[in-house]
């Protein structure tokens, strides 16, 4: 079944947007595209773009959009972008987004699919702020919905399990207010594009799969891809 389209995933930290995105780029046989990702590959290859960017990247600096937007459009012109990709947690300003409906207008890809995933502040908190990592095999828990047998211990292979420095409560809500602040408007934006859909994701992650592939079929009625 092929995807013949653009998707993007809106959320805030913690939403659940990188697993729905892995789990629907393997259905669909397409890229799950972050940028994140983009800027490491480009550096280590050394290109053009990656050189400008390193040095803002090694200083902790915002990388300009004039080549984050490069660095994706030469992403979308790699041919396994060809029958559709999935973006996760990109754009993340409306005007990112507007310089990405013009790269995939070139790109004859035409209209987006965006899911944006709601979930309450309070459930936010709980997974992010509880989320505790090995420091051995990187396995994940987290002490509210998965904690480990033993406090602070891996299941697997008994290493000592750590909390990255940025999903503490403190700074989870501001990664949360952030994230109101800039790129809440984005739904906006696509709202009144007519293509935005939205996704429960406080329910586990098989139910917001289901839903997820509801909202595919539903889109892929109304315009004849998927």
């Amino acid at each position: 079944m092929a995807l013949n389209r653009a998707m993007i995933f809106l959320g805030p930290p913690g939403a659940g947007k990188g697993t729905q995105a892995n789990r629907a780029a393997k259905r669909y046989g397409v890229p799950h595209l972050s940028t994140g990702d983009m800027l490491r590959e480009a550096v280590a290859q050394g290109t053009e773009l990656g050189r400008l960017a390193k040095p803002l990247m090694e200083r902790g600096e915002l990388v300009p959009d004039n080549i984050v937007m490069g660095m994706v459009e030469e992403r979308l012109a790699r041919p396994d972008s060809a029958q559709g990709f999935i973006f996760d947690g990109f754009p993340r300003t409306v005007p990112q987004a507007e310089q990405l409906d013009k790269i995939m207008v070139r790109r004859g890809l035409g209209k987006p699919l965006v899911v944006e995933f709601h979930v309450s502040s309070e459930t936010l908190l709980h997974r992010v702020s509880g989320r505790w990592t090995c420091s051995v095999g990187g396995e994940t828990y987290n002490i509210y919905e998965r904690p480990p047998k033993v406090p602070g211990i891996c299941d697997v292979d008994g290493g000592k399990l750590i909390q990255r420095t940025d999903d503490s409560a403190d700074i989870v809500r501001e990664r949360l207010a952030a994230y109101d602040r800039k790129t809440k408007p984005l739904a906006d934006y696509y709202r009144q594009h007519g293509v935005l859909e939205t996704v429960d994701g406080s329910k586990g992650v098989e139910e917001v799969s289901r839903a997820l592939n509801e909202i595919f079929a539903r889109a892929a009625g109304r315009d004849g891809h998927l």
